[in-house]
């Protein structure tokens, strides 16, 4: 006979073992778009890395520079970082937002990435909401903690409090705090790179 123990804990074991199969695989693909100055990877570029990584999947570093090789190089030796995409061109030499966006978008719609990061940066609040305009998205700014693949925690009424996020987006664009998120190693990657060709408009 079975006592009414025995079977609480076979149902109890039935019930976690349908809903670990009803969890989806994570399918995450994310581009972190890198923030530098045309000679070195800026560090905040690395804690974008890290908060990629907290999402899972793949992890894509896009550089946007104007013969920008040691960048390219450095991004693809940090550990976590699968692909380097280098969009090199004589425009993205003093960091336009509207061709960053360009090289941005044009990488996005070539790639089929889940989310976009960048460091939360000047730079990033110039060419993020471009981005955001031109693919009809939802950014979601100065993100300090990733709580799942569409819910995020990011500061409000001027860091006095902390607000929960669920974006519906099929692309989640974020810039992150990277004071929030440790940066990742510079060393012990091996990432391909990629040229990434990017239409750069005429002013």
């Amino acid at each position: 006979n079975i006592t009414p123990m025995a079977l609480r804990s076979a149902v109890a074991r039935g019930f976690r073992t349908a809903v670990a199969r009803q969890t989806p695989a994570c399918n995450a693909s994310t581009l972190v778009i890198a923030e530098h100055n045309n000679s070195s990877l800026s560090a905040s570029t690395l804690s974008g890395v890290t908060a990629a990584a907290a999402l899972g999947g793949d992890v894509t570093v896009l550089v946007a520079g104007s013969g920008a090789d040691a960048v390219t190089a450095e991004a693809a030796a940090v550990a976590g970082v699968s692909k380097v995409l280098y969009s090199n061109d004589a425009a993205f030499s003093k960091s336009l937002a509207e061709n960053t966006a360009n090289a941005a978008v044009s990488a996005i719609n070539a790639g089929s990435y889940s989310h976009v990061i960048a460091p939360a940066s000047n730079n990033s609040k110039n060419f993020l909401p471009r981005v955001a305009a031109m693919l009809d998205l939802a950014p979601i700014t100065d993100v300090v903690e990733i709580k799942s693949e569409d819910t995020f925690v990011r500061p409000m009424y001027a860091g006095n409090a902390m607000a929960t996020v669920k974006s519906s987006d099929s692309v989640k664009l974020m810039s992150v705090r990277t004071t929030a998120f440790d940066k990742a190693e510079a060393t012990g990657g091996a990432a391909a790179i990629e040229e990434a060709a990017v239409a750069i408009e005429e002013a």
